[in-house]
């Protein structure tokens, strides 16, 4: 079980890294945005794996929250991206 857990680790972090480059170097605000809903994704996955590792349930609120301040996020900014002039 540990190899997997070093696994998960490993490809959660190059995903972690990959996706802050995104926001960083992001053309658009659009991008940017898109970035970082991914990257609060892996986090989310990051916290549910080392709580389905240590087999502990009081990270689940957590995750809860989080995946709500993703939804919440990700349709504020559809929702201003969608009410923007086209130029």
């Amino acid at each position: 079980m540990t190899v997997v857990a070093v696994i998960v680790t490993v490809l959660l972090t190059v995903a972690g890294a990959l996706t802050l480059v995104r926001v960083i170097r992001g053309p658009s605000i659009l991008d940017r945005a898109v970035a970082t809903d991914v990257l609060l994704a892996v986090v989310v996955a990051a916290i549910a794996t080392e709580a389905a590792y240590s087999r502990d349930a009081t990270a689940l609120p957590v995750l809860v929250v989080l995946a709500l301040v993703g939804f919440v996020g990700s349709v504020s900014v559809a929702r201003f991206a969608a009410r923007r002039d086209p130029k």
